[in-house]
């Protein structure tokens, strides 16, 4: 097998890639500046090698601790669970959230062999009973498919008792909508939703 074959072959693992789109990559690869190809190879070898899962949080880090956790203005008794590390980022990036991480590492499907004992829950427990009883807020950040809302109630029914709060991230309308073209769910959701003006 040729070397375009076999990276190829490995591009088309990558979510999103297709035969086709990998076969482009590797031929702009080969087209473009050896050191640039060279760049990129140090670069996927070096993540490789560093990169690993937070010890108290499960997102991406390259040192003792990830950059939230060991951000000391961020609140600790207000946490946002979520189902993968990536989704991490798209919370953070809104500017709007200045609490704590968990990341679960997937969410709860019992038709593909995943139960609690998968997923990162125990380390959630532990670190909202670790918090001061009555301050903690937990939210719970799941995707909004079947398993992402049983995750969610299971974990609201495990941490119920240790904290005073347990909330959901609102559902219903995308901004500059218009309501003749949104599905029926959406729009139940954002009725149940509602919230004062």
């Amino acid at each position: 097998m040729s070397s375009i074959d076999r990276l190829t072959r490995e591009l088309a693992k990558l979510p999103g890639v297709g035969k086709k789109t990998a076969l482009r990559l590797c031929y702009h690869l080969v087209k473009g500046s050896k050191e640039d190809a060279r760049n990129l190879a140090r670069s996927l070898v070096d993540m490789v090698e560093r990169v690993h899962a937070c010890p108290q949080c499960g997102y991406f880090c390259e040192g003792e601790l990830c950059e939230i956790c060991a951000d000391p203005t961020r609140e600790p008794a207000l946490l946002c669970v979520v189902e993968e590390a990536f989704q991490v980022g798209a919370i953070d990036r809104t500017g709007r959230y200045k609490g704590r991480f968990h990341v679960l590492g997937g969410r709860l499907s019992p038709l593909d062999g995943v139960g609690p004992e998968s997923l990162n829950i125990g380390n959630l427990v532990e670190r909202v009973r670790a918090l001061e009883p009555g301050t903690v807020e937990v939210i719970l950040a799941t995707n909004t498919s079947v398993e992402g809302e049983a995750t969610a109630v299971y974990l609201e029914n495990l941490l119920r008792p240790f904290t005073m709060r347990v909330t959901r991230l609102a559902r219903g309308l995308p901004m500059g909508s218009d309501l003749e073209y949104v599905d029926g769910t959406t729009l139940a959701e954002a009725l149940r939703g509602r919230r004062e003006m």
